[in-house]
């Protein structure tokens, strides 16, 4: 038959070659490499789990080959410089340009189709300004605070120490030191490797509090209370939920957990590492501003926030309700969008739940504005933010702040290979095998984020200031414009709605969040 030609052939060749050896015994040495595709032929024609290689026994093995390399054929020699997702080449490459520090430039004009529905720009002025370096930063705190952050307005987003390795956990802590600005734990806990560089460090409190956990799994004060005091902590954050994998708990697979991240989350080895999708520590938008108030007393002051990635409007509107009857404020909120990433995660949450940052964005500053909720709060934005035009967009819905997380990994040498949740992370930083991490040099790569950060601030200011504006406070959705048809083009402000101050407390609500603003309770999260 056609598809066992190879094996027969294979077969009759080496039938061939034992009748020539009664002549010319040397030409048995060709067997060594016949005789392993025989065997091979034998037993795909006889093992029963893949169809494919018991109906093209040998050959079959190449489609499984070509397989493992489409995506290197891909991106090496298919994708374009726009194409490429979730990072095209053009990304990538500019991340890679500014953290090594070469030329950053392009020649002879955009790539990009300037006239493509979705294609956004900022309005220059004819009178740009050079932005003071003090707008670079902005303080962490509100009122009920007493140890307020001046913080970067750019810093190193979510990512566990056992979703990237040791040496990148160093080295990122590192180029956050020399480039003073913070890196966030991710939900993995508070390592030794956060703590051995001395950068700052925005804590985050996941669904499985590891770090400060009983054995219960529940939350543990006193544990949280040592590490929340150390000098390098600067801010905690609850996780409510993350983008790429929202009201689903944090996946770690069984292949990237080592002794010493069992040890470090209490879990298991051979197991996957699942946090549990919702928070034991409250129920309800009231219980988790009392959570709020009771991190910020137990960390001596610190600021103290939440993440979430908006989902049920009418939830967050509860949370808005539950700050007016409290009285209690969290001093940052970070909005995750669905485009956002992670180490692993189930494709049908990664692709169809959660919604995109900037409506996220938008709506949580309509939320706030409109309840009188706005000003105490800093609102980070984290999903797919990585040049400096990408923060402006983001400064001018709503956020005082942005998160980078996966522009910091190619900063490390992360090549997008798309393997993190396989353990054979092929730069080193996405992996906890020794002889791969061993791949990352802190010294080398230490520097690379911090010039990656230093450059994408620089450019932010650039533009910041190519609009004429030198605050950036004074950026607004008029700034904006994003192409929605061939010939038509509509700034964010008249794309995105947005509230006055207060016009969720009196009777002529929005129609568009009246019925979220009725369902809307701080009592619970959502009806049962």
């Amino acid at each position: 038959m056609v598809r066992h030609l190879f094996w027969i052939v294979s077969i009759l060749v080496a039938i061939t070659v034992v009748w020539i050896a009664t002549y010319w015994p040397p030409i048995l040495y060709s067997l060594i490499g016949l005789l392993p595709l025989f065997l091979i032929g034998v037993y795909d024609v006889m093992q029963r789990p893949t169809n494919i290689l018991r109906l093209y026994p040998v050959v079959g093995h190449l489609r499984y080959l070509l397989q493992d390399i489409r995506p290197q054929i891909q991106q090496y020699f298919i994708e374009t410089n726009q194409s490429g997702t979730p990072y095209s080449r053009e990304v990538r490459e500019l991340v890679y340009q500014r953290a090594s520090q070469t030329l950053d430039k392009l020649p002879f004009g955009t790539q990009r189709d300037v006239h493509a529905i979705g294609f956004d720009a900022i309005n220059h002025s004819l009178a740009p300004k050079v932005v003071p370096a003090s707008q670079a930063r902005i303080q962490v705190g509100g009122p009920q605070c007493t140890q307020p952050y001046l913080a970067s307005r750019l810093n190193v987003s979510a990512m566990s120490f056992g979703a990237i390795s040791s040496h990148a956990v160093r080295a990122l802590n590192r180029g956050a030191k020399i480039g003073d600005f913070a890196q966030n734990t991710g939900e993995g806990g508070l390592s030794s490797h956060h703590l051995v560089e001395g950068g700052d460090i925005i804590w985050q409190i996941g669904t499985g509090y590891f770090g400060c956990r009983l054995p219960n799994g529940h939350f543990d004060a006193a544990q949280f209370t040592e590490k929340a005091q150390l000098p390098v902590v600067k801010m905690i954050e609850i996780k409510l939920s993350q983008g790429a994998k929202p009201a689903h708990g944090g996946i770690l697979p069984a292949a990237k957990i080592s002794p010493e991240i069992s040890k470090i989350r209490g879990a298991p080895m051979g197991e996957d590492c699942i946090s549990p999708p919702a928070h034991s520590a409250f129920d309800s938008p009231i219980g988790l501003l009392e959570f709020v108030q009771r991190l910020r007393e137990l960390s001596g002051g610190k600021p103290v926030g939440f993440k979430l990635c908006v989902g049920v409007r009418a939830e967050f509107l509860g949370i808005c309700k539950a700050m007016l009857k409290t009285g209690i404020y969290p001093d940052f909120i970070t909005i995750d969008g669905a485009e956002g990433g992670t180490g692993a995660a189930p494709v049908e949450f990664t692709d169809f739940v959660g919604v995109p940052l900037n409506d996220g964005l938008v709506f949580v500053r309509n939320a706030l504005v409109g309840t009188n909720t706005r000003t105490p709060i800093r609102l980070i934005a984290s999903g797919k933010v990585i040049t400096g035009f990408d923060m402006v967009c983001k400064m001018a819905l709503g956020a005082d702040m942005c998160n980078i997380a996966r522009g910091m990994m190619f900063s490390l040498g992360c090549v997008q290979s798309r393997r993190c949740h396989t353990n054979m992370c092929p730069t080193g930083v996405a992996t906890q095998k020794p002889d791969r991490v061993y791949a990352l040099n802190i010294d080398d790569k230490a520097p690379k984020v911090m010039h990656f950060h230093q450059a994408t601030m620089d450019s932010f200011l650039e533009v910041l200031g190519a609009a004429g504006l030198d605050k950036v406070a004074d950026v607004t959705p008029g700034h904006i414009f994003r192409r929605v048809a061939t010939a038509m083009v509509k700034h964010y402000d008249e794309i995105f709605p947005f509230l006055q101050p207060g016009e969720l407390l009196g009777d002529d609500i929005p129609e568009s969040f009246r019925d979220h603003w009725q369902n809307a309770s701080a009592e619970y999260f959502c009806k049962t």
